[in-house]
């Protein structure tokens, strides 16, 4: 009996990147605020070369996917926004770098995905 089935192998590792996280700029700020552990509104903005409302943006689609907490509050009499990453955040960023090294890994060995 032979079986026609193709054989079942690993998935491709693009195949296990996150959306949400895997977008350039929500990469960005994910990366900075693990870094920072508490990064300003301002600081992020500057830092990724984006206009206040496109980052306001990525912040909420971050926020509603659980990614980041947000809060506001005043630094003397300035009103400011800080955001820390959230435990699930910080598991979604360790995936996606952990899928983008085996996708980087399988470029280099030219084929097959990594084990």
């Amino acid at each position: 009996m032979t079986n026609d089935q193709p054989e079942q192998r690993d998935p491709h590792p693009a195949t296990a990147l996150d959306d949400v996280v895997h977008q350039r700029v929500r990469l960005g700020i994910l990366t900075v605020a693990h870094q920072a552990r508490r990064v300003e509104f301002g600081f992020l903005r500057t830092a990724l070369g984006l206009t206040a409302g496109n980052l306001s943006q990525h912040l909420t689609v971050l926020e509603k996917a659980g990614l980041i907490a947000v809060e506001k509050g005043y630094e003397g009499r300035r009103a400011r926004t800080w955001l820390t990453l959230t435990p699930a955040g910080e598991r979604a960023l360790r995936e996606e770098v952990a899928q983008l090294k085996r996708l980087i890994h399988q470029f280099e060995q030219g084929g097959a995905p990594a084990r």
